[in-house]
């Protein structure tokens, strides 16, 4: 698949992943409004409720108290005038001095009603003596009443709180009503006077726990003047656990849209891997072929040549051929053991065989046998190795292979435009450490590629360059065999400057 099919694929899902994450999240944001503003406006009617309630607990008290001394003062009692005799058809309606209506209705036989009615003077008399009864009462009635509302205004302001509104019947009252509306949930209330001090509370409330967003306040009597006005004060200790709880279906789809998400990122990251990967193998098998073309050509050259009468007479030519076979075929040996370290990275641990060796010694023996190398392309080297404890435990071989290959390195990306030089150095660290480090003066390594140049076949110059050859494992060898032994290796290069890489290695516990 082309990069640029994966890129397009890559930002289509990540913008639909974002819309539905967007989308969710907006549509729980608004759930939880609603549920916010449905919670408040429910708790705001059950006060109001509870507050209608408790005053008609007070004027039903008042009414009681009334009604218990007008029974036991009044001549009332008694049943107003005799029982009519129930007859049938007669409808008569009157007028209060209010302007209210009354409806009487005389039942009966239809002959006595027609007698009845035919009777002129004696109905209208006796239905002026009932509307006068009925008015009387009513009169007396009214001015009862008149007398409760009168004793309301005046006296009820001056109750005390607690027997206006009992903290029992108001509990009852918030439960009932509140369950009504379908907020079964714990709450704490307290009643304050006008100047904000708690006259009671609940047992369980707390004021530091009432804050502006669990907590509601309804006025209780609010007809009573304002110096003795008393509150309501209620709020919910769990009220946003009940309101997440009406959205609590949304969290598993939001958390495998997250899953989803997270999933997708790490397949577009493989995907880019797999794609780096393939490239880097491409460029390994083409720099491998040429690599390969090489001494394959000169080995098959020199073979031509023995084949040659005059050649294998003359000594110094079979000579000369003898030697570009050697030579060439340990070119195509280490070529091929290149290619087998491959190996190495496919397996957990490398297999080692760990000597106690002293590191300074074996580092002046590889730079007094790499000197030549470098003294043939006009450079020069130093070894500076001033760590006073260099014995550390290795593998001998692979060692050897870590510091060849970094000088082969400095070698090879070595600087046309002044002579090379390379100094090689150790010295002491804290903690029983040892430091090797490796500078030259070559073409050094951009910033974007020194945190790459450990990466498995990776090159700083594309793979399909040849004037400088090799496959891309050079570090990544390194890098590995210097963890294998305990280490680390960092670098450190400034382009077109030089390059320097640091191993640090545990000393022998011995």
């Amino acid at each position: 698949m082309k990069k640029q099919t994966i890129w397009i694929l890559t930002i289509l899902m990540a913008f639909t992943f974002l819309g539905l994450l967007f989308i969710q999240i907006f549509y729980m944001k608004n759930i939880v409004g609603i549920r916010h503003e449905q919670f408040s406006q429910g708790v705001r009617q059950a006060l109001v409720a509870v507050a209608i309630r408790l005053e008609q607990d007070e004027a039903r008290h008042f009414l009681e108290d009334e009604v218990s001394e007008i029974e036991s003062q009044s001549i009332y009692t008694q049943r107003l005038g005799a029982t009519l005799p129930m007859q049938e058809g007669i409808k008569y309606t009157f007028t209060t001095t209010t302007g209210l209506e009354a409806d009487v209705t005389i039942k009966g036989k239809p002959s006595e009603i027609t007698r009845f009615q035919a009777d002129g003077s004696a109905m209208s008399k006796h239905f002026r003596s009932m509307q006068d009864v009925y008015r009387n009462h009513y009169l007396y009635q009214k001015g009862v009443i008149d007398d409760v509302i009168l004793n309301i205004i005046t006296t009820a302001s001056t109750r005390p709180i607690t027997d206006r509104a009992d903290s029992t019947v108001v509990r009852r009252y918030l439960t009932q009503q509140l369950d009504t509306l379908g907020l079964d949930m714990p709450f704490e209330f307290a009643v304050l006077n006008h100047a904000g001090i708690i006259q009671y509370r609940s047992a369980g409330y707390e004021a530091d726990r009432a804050g502006a967003d669990n907590t509601f306040v309804q006025t209780l009597f609010p007809r009573d003047p304002a110096g003795r006005l008393h509150f309501l004060k209620v709020y919910f200790p769990t009220r946003q656990d009940f309101i997440f709880r009406s959205i609590s279906f949304m969290v598993p789809a939001l958390a495998f849209t997250l899953i989803l998400l997270i999933v997708f990122v790490f397949t577009i990251i493989v995907a880019f891997r797999q794609k780096k990967l393939t490239e880097m193998k491409n460029d390994f098998i083409n720099n491998m072929t040429h690599e390969f073309k090489t001494p394959i050509s000169s080995i098959s050259l020199a073979a031509q040549m023995l084949s040659d009468p005059a050649v294998r007479k003359s000594p110094a030519m079979l000579q000369q051929t003898a030697t570009v076979i050697t030579d060439e075929t340990k070119r195509l040996r280490f070529q091929v053991e290149k290619v087998l370290q491959m190996s190495l990275f496919d397996r957990q641990r490398a297999t080692l065989k760990l000597d106690e060796i002293d590191a300074n010694l074996t580092v002046y023996n590889i730079v007094n046998t790499f000197k030549l190398k470098v003294e043939k392309y006009g450079g020069s080297i130093t070894a500076n190795l001033d760590a006073l404890n260099g014995l550390v435990v290795v593998d001998e071989m692979h060692f050897t292979n870590v510091i060849f290959n970094l000088l082969d390195n400095a070698v090879k990306y070595r600087s046309e435009e002044r002579p090379l030089h390379i100094t090689v150095s150790s010295r002491d660290l804290p903690g029983e450490r040892l430091e090797i480090s490796i500078a030259d003066n070559g073409i050094g390594i951009r910033r974007e590629d020194l945190k790459k140049i450990f990466d498995k076949f990776y090159r700083v110059n594309t793979g399909n360059r040849h004037d400088v050859k090799g496959f891309g494992l050079g570090l990544a060898y390194v890098k590995k065999m210097v963890g294998e032994l305990g280490g680390s290796i960092t670098a450190e290069s400034e382009y077109n400057h030089g390059t320097k890489f640091i191993i640090i290695l545990p000393l022998s516990k011995n």
